[in-house]
């Protein structure tokens, strides 16, 4: 890399806002995980392997079933999952970096993978 690639790499860095630093830092990371593929690249009614970020978990009722639901995001996009009759699964918590496997459908226009076979992975700064 020449200097000045690298000096333009560090200025559009420290411009970029917060969300696309952690979208870099989000493809980046779920490109590390071999085998996986971007949320944005896993089409609907196909089987898919990726990884990410959990950003938000919610436990509620889905046609009168509870569900665990968590929000995956990748950098590139976002993974609705959700586990059937469960209220809680343990370090299924917002923050936490996981891979996921399973079918992708589509619900009210957002992916969503139900009940997917899962590997927590380590948060940031955690050895693993």
């Amino acid at each position: 890399m020449s200097l000045r690639s690298a000096l333009a790499s560090r200025v559009a860095r420290t411009l970029a806002s917060n969300e696309q630093v952690s979208d870099t830092e989000e493809r980046a990371d779920a490109s590390r995980n071999a085998g996986c593929a971007p949320v944005a690249a896993v089409p609907p009614r196909t089987r898919g392997k990726v990884a990410g970020v959990l950003r938000c978990v919610v436990l509620h009722p889905r046609e009168g079933v509870r569900t665990l639901e968590a929000e995956l995001f990748d950098g590139s996009g976002a993974l609705n999952l959700v586990w059937l009759g469960r209220r809680t699964i343990d370090g299924i918590e917002p923050g936490r970096r996981i891979r996921v496997e399973g079918m992708v459908s589509e619900v009210d226009g957002r992916r969503t993978m139900f009940n997917p076979r899962y590997e927590l992975r380590p948060r940031p700064g955690e050895c693993g």
